[in-house]
């Protein structure tokens, strides 16, 4: 569909030339951008998400009926969203001895605002049922955990009272981590 690939191809398909590694890589990014815009109908899946209440239900709800991904509608709701908001996608936990698992970190995808506020966050590679976020990881057969505070640090040192949920499914678990300021409404009243 994109022009610029559709001309080079046509030169190189059929033939011994191939194009460079960088810029194959360069074109699959580019198609997946475009797949994604298309899936999303550019700003209808934003729009849609922002009327519900905040929450991993959102997605969840939104990936049937857009027919994409738990995981990319996930990515998308939160890298979209007005809200100051993260994803963590962790691994499956390995369970160890006892109760205990470790969960290691795949990726994180912020918000805007929460990149604003929050700066780039190192978060650890893995995380433990001892840990704030590993706590809530579902284990035992449970898909979802209730939301719990947590409490992060910005990059000015100020605390944030935040809320953390997980959703859990074979592949991954997504911890959502949330400002609860991002909760609250404003309501104005004239007298």
């Amino acid at each position: 569909m994109l022009p610029w690939q559709r001309d080079i191809y046509c030169a190189i398909e059929d033939c011994a030339k191939t194009l460079a590694p960088e810029v194959s890589d360069a074109f699959d990014r580019e198609a997946n951008a475009f797949a994604a815009e298309v899936l999303f109908q550019l700003n209808a899946f934003q729009e849609e998400a922002a009327d519900y209440d905040f929450g991993l239900n959102v997605p969840l709800k939104l990936s049937k009926k857009y027919g994409a991904s738990v995981y990319s509608t996930i990515r998308r709701y939160v890298s979209t969203h007005h809200r100051c908001c993260a994803v963590l996608v962790l691994n499956p936990p390995v369970l160890g001895e006892g109760n205990g698992f470790v969960a290691t970190l795949r990726r994180a995808v912020a918000s805007p605002s929460f990149e604003s506020v929050f700066g780039e966050i190192s978060w650890r590679e893995s995380f433990t049922p001892d840990d704030e976020i590993g706590r809530i990881v579902p284990l035992g057969g449970k898909k979802m955990s209730r939301p719990l505070p947590l409490i992060l640090t910005d990059q000015n040192g100020d605390e944030h009272a935040c809320v953390i949920e997980s959703f859990c499914t074979k592949y991954q678990v997504f911890v959502l981590i949330h400002e609860i300021g991002t909760l609250t409404h404003m309501v104005v009243t004239a007298r």
